[in-house]
């Protein structure tokens, strides 16, 4: 049986166990305020790489144009704003100046927007913080160190994360890539570094264009059914 003063000498031990656990335990959590104060600070980014923007209160970066101003969506463009703002559950306030930009950036480059904008739904889901792990950023997935020259003087640091700057690099990769592979289906497959020789990445892409069409022919009361570029099964 126990004494009395063993019964105490534990009941002590026991209290000083708990105290010390309490005193780590507090530790612990000033430890971890203080790294995420630090690291963490309250005004980054609420978006984490590879997911993309939901609600209207995630807006992309305001663009950086040097255009004075930017046209009207065209029709084709406003029924593409649309489908992808549901489709990919983006705020369609946050979209439209960056499709605003689309629009003039292809009309410069002589690029069909709604091409550049399933690429963006295939890369990036457009996000625009998006990052792989291969290195590719943004909304077009540019790997940054294949095409640093093809940045502007004032590009800044993380130029690529930049909406108005991975667009506009974007479709000029995209539109080289076509004119030197002589195509549209070797150049979006040259454009993701795929030698799949069932062009799957093209498929996909030429998919979700012919999607946005028919979206907007279904607003327009056309056959929907009759897209401008079908889907291919080669790399031909």
């Amino acid at each position: 049986m126990l004494s009395v003063e063993n019964v105490f000498k534990q009941t002590l031990l026991r209290r000083k166990n708990v105290v010390l656990y309490l005193i780590q335990y507090l530790v612990i959590i000033g430890v971890l305020f203080v790294f995420g104060f630090i690291f963490f600070p309250s005004d980054d980014p609420a978006v984490a790489p590879g997911e993309p923007l939901q609600g209207a209160a995630q807006t992309l970066p305001a663009a950086t144009t040097s255009l004075d101003e930017l046209a009207p969506l065209s029709p084709r463009m406003k029924a593409a704003l649309v489908y992808i703002a549901r489709r990919y559950r983006v705020s369609q306030d946050a979209l439209e100046p960056l499709f605003e930009l689309l629009q003039a950036v292809c009309e410069e480059q002589r690029m069909d927007p709604l091409l550049i904008v399933a690429v963006m739904a295939i890369e990036s889901r457009f996000n625009p913080f998006a990052e792989s792990p291969m290195g590719a950023q943004g909304l077009m997935q540019i790997i940054p160190r294949f095409h640093m020259d093809k940045l502007p003087d004032n590009a800044g640091e993380n130029p690529f994360l930049n909406p108005e700057i991975n667009l506009r690099v974007g479709v000029r990769i995209l539109e080289e890539a076509i004119r030197r592979r002589g195509g549209l289906v070797a150049g979006l497959q040259y454009y993701a570094g795929s030698t799949e020789p069932t062009a799957g990445y093209a498929n996909r892409v030429l998919a979700e264009k012919q999607r946005i069409e028919q979206a907007f022919g279904r607003q327009a009361g056309t056959d929907p059914a009759a897209p401008s570029s079908p889907p291919v099964s080669s790399d031909s």
